[in-house]
C-alpha cells in the first residue's frame, strides 16, 4: 500500500519544481522530503527521480503516479466534503486568497455575514496576487481565491479549479479632487488628454493591471509618465488625491462609500471580472459553499456613485 503522505509530496514536487520549495510549502526540511521520496520510490519499486543539475526531475514513472496520486489526493478531499454535509452545522476553517481590493472591500462584509450565520466556521484570509492565488488554490494550501481579470486579457488555466463570477468593477480614471482651474474635462477623452500631462501612479511592471494601463493609455495616443509604482491601491488613493498623481482605479477600493478623488469614466466604459476560484475536489464541502455565499452576497451591496 503507497503512503498518501508521500504522494502528496510527489504531487508538490511536479508542482513545485524543487525540493526546497515543496520543504517550505510543506514545512519540512528539504532532508526530509528527500528521505520520503526515497522511501516512496522503494514502495513503488522504480526510479522516482533523476539528478538534474542541482534540481531533480521526475521520471516518466513518475509522472504515471502523479496522475493517479492527483486523483486520490482529490477523491479524499471529496469524502471530507461528503462528511462535512452529514453534519448540521457548517464548521472546520475555509481559507482563503484574496487580492488587495477584494480583501479590502468585499470580505469585512461577507466575513460579517458569517459570523453571523456560522459562528463555527473559522474563516482565514491571506492577501495574495491573483496568479500565485490561483497557483495556491490549486496546490492545495488554500481552500478559495478571490481573482481579477481585466479586459481582453486570460489567467492561465487551471483545469482542477473551477471559476464563479463574483462581479463586473467597473476601472475609472482617478484625478486629484480639486483640478487644477481651466483642467476640468468634459467627457471620457478630454479626462485621458488631461490626464496625459501629468505624473503617473501604476502597479508593477509584469502584473496584468500594469499591462492593461499602459496599452489603455498608449490606445488613447500617448505614454504614461509612471513616477511612482506600488501594488498598493491605498498608496494610489493617497498619491493622487493629494495631486501628486493621476491613476487609474476599479469601484471596489472604495468599498461602498463615496470616493476621495475625481472619477471619471473611461472611453469604452472597461470592467475588471472578478471571480472566485476553488478545487473542483472541494465545491461542495459546505464551508465552501457558504463563503461563496457571503461573498456574492457582500459584493451585491450598492456600489458607490460617481460622476
Amino acid at each position: 500500500m503507497l503512503d498518501v503522505r508521500r504522494l502528496r509530496l510527489l504531487v508538490e514536487l511536479s508542482r513545485r519544481g524543487t525540493l526546497a520549495a515543496v520543504a517550505e510549502a510543506l514545512s519540512y526540511s528539504p532532508s526530509s522530503v528527500s528521505q520520503q521520496l526515497s522511501l516512496l520510490e522503494r514502495e513503488v519499486g522504480v526510479p522516482l527521480l533523476v539528478q538534474a543539475g542541482r534540481r531533480v526531475r521526475l521520471t516518466p514513472q513518475a509522472e504515471v503516479l502523479v496522475s493517479h496520486a492527483q486523483a486520490v489526493l482529490d477523491r479524499l478531499e471529496e469524502a471530507e466534503a461528503d462528511v462535512a454535509r452529514s453534519l448540521t452545522t457548517i464548521g472546520g476553517t475555509v481559507r482563503v486568497a484574496a487580492f488587495q481590493s477584494a480583501a479590502h472591500a468585499v470580505m469585512p462584509r461577507a466575513l460579517t455575514l458569517l459570523a453571523a450565520e456560522h459562528p463555527s466556521l473559522r474563516v482565514e484570509v491571506t492577501e495574495r496576487e491573483p496568479e500565485a492565488g490561483l497557483f495556491d488554490v490549486a496546490a492545495r494550501d488554500f481552500d478559495l481565491v478571490l481573482a481579477e481579470q481585466y479586459p481582453g486579457r486570460t489567467r492561465q488555466l487551471h483545469p482542477e479549479l473551477d471559476r464563479l463570477p463574483l462581479a463586473a468593477d467597473a476601472i475609472r480614471l482617478a484625478l486629484p479632487p480639486h483640478p487644477a482651474s481651466g483642467t476640468a474635462a468634459t467627457d471620457a477623452s478630454e479626462a485621458l488628454a488631461i490626464a496625459a500631462q501629468r505624473p503617473w501612479v501604476l502597479e508593477p511592471e509584469g502584473t496584468a493591471s500594469r499591462e492593461w494601463a499602459e496599452q489603455l493609455c498608449r490606445d488613447s495616443g500617448f505614454e504614461p509618465d509612471v513616477r511612482f509604482e506600488t501594488a498598493d491601491l491605498m498608496a494610489h488613493i493617497r498619491l493622487i488625491r493629494s495631486g501628486n498623481a493621476v491613476g487609474l482605479l476599479p469601484d471596489l477600493v472604495w468599498a461602498g462609500e463615496e470616493p476621495s478623488v475625481l472619477v471619471l469614466p473611461l472611453p469604452g466604459d472597461p470592467h475588471r471580472e472578478v471571480f472566485s476560484s476553488a478545487r473542483l475536489a472541494s465545491i461542495g464541502r459546505p464551508g465552501v459553499v457558504a463563503v461563496r455565499d457571503a461573498l456574492a452576497r457582500a459584493a451585491a451591496a450598492p456600489a458607490p456613485s460617481v460622476e
